[in-house]
């Protein structure tokens, strides 16, 4: 069966995603952009589509995902999907399953390979139990934050990149995860709102997430240490070469073997998660949005701790 897709804001996440849907696209829409289709949502006639595409701002995301939902339209929305409280989503959570529905949040990290390879390493119990994960995640964007009114306030780097990690520890970890975290740090060295945040937590595993928009070239960095061993991740497809390590704990002591794997290839993240989404509406395998009420539930309280409003 082929999916028939709209695409709903053609900036640069639409664009892309409309490249990777292809001729599933039927029409786009955006009330602002040139040569699309429709300005408005409600004005597409539901009989042209089964799934829609939201690449638009976080504050009309749940209004029309809960028009999409009672009209029985799939669902795949760019991160993040935030609502000013947790039951709101816990509704379109409920309208999805009850309508037999995918509402899926796009985390296209995901499918980085060597994510994919931590979690699979992870799971397998080889790196045994572990006892400290650090995640540091960095972009050069403050100028163009500090530039855009509407961008710089709120929360600023927190939900922007601070989404993303949370989302990779419960991939990585389980989506049965969940710990308190803290903030251990937040700045404005440039920007009206934070800069670069550093969040932790000591409810388990020790784990530390670094998210910057002072890093002058893109960079992404994971060190997990671990009963039997050591993981490690440098870097994204989308910039460059990029590294997975793991290394075998030698006892009592010693130089650990390491299996060493570098990628250079074009970011495959984007494709494969669409595959993915069209694979669980077809099979009808659902997604649910607990892991958002999870990520929505733990900014709101990290904003809380940071004296931020994370709505503004």
């Amino acid at each position: 069966m082929s999916m028939k897709v709209i695409i709903v804001g053609m900036g640069v996440q639409g664009a892309k995603r409309q490249r990777a849907a292809g001729r599933n696209v039927v029409a786009t829409v955006d009330p602002f952009a040139e040569s699309v289709d429709y300005k408005d949502l409600r004005d597409v006639p539901l009989k042209l589509y089964d799934a829609a595409i939201l690449c638009i701002p976080d504050n009309p995301k749940v209004e029309l995902i809960e028009y999409l939902l009672s009209n029985k339209k799939h669902v795949l929305v760019e991160k993040p999907l935030f609502s000013k409280s947790d039951s709101k989503l816990k509704f379109l959570d409920k309208l999805a399953k009850a309508n037999d529905l995918v509402c899926y949040t796009a985390y296209n990290h995901r499918f980085e390979p060597h994510f994919i390879r931590m979690h699979n390493l992870i799971q397998s119990g080889a790196l045994g139990n572990i006892y400290s994960l650090r995640m540091f995640y960095g972009n050069g964007t403050a100028r163009l934050v500090r530039n855009s009114e509407w961008r710089d306030q709120g929360g600023g780097v927190l939900p922007d990149l601070g989404c993303h990690l949370l989302d990779t520890l419960r991939y990585w970890i389980g989506e049965k995860f969940d710990a308190e975290f803290k903030i251990k740090g937040a700045y404005k060295h440039e920007n009206k709102s934070f800069d670069h945040i550093i969040i932790g937590s000591d409810s388990g595993p020790a784990i530390q997430l670094e998210m910057t928009m002072l890093s002058w070239r893109n960079h992404f960095t994971c060190d997990i240490f671990a009963e039997k061993g050591s993981a490690h991740i440098e870097s994204l497809c989308k910039w460059g070469p990029c590294t997975f390590i793991q290394r075998t704990r030698v006892l009592p002591s010693g130089q650990p073997p390491e299996e060493v794997e570098t990628l250079e290839q074009n970011d495959p993240t984007w494709d494969s998660e669409y595959d993915h989404f069209i694979n669980i509406c077809q099979n009808k395998s659902g997604h649910g949005l607990e892991n958002d009420i999870w990520i929505n539930h733990t900014l709101r309280n990290l904003s809380k701790d940071a004296g931020v409003n994370i709505d503004a």
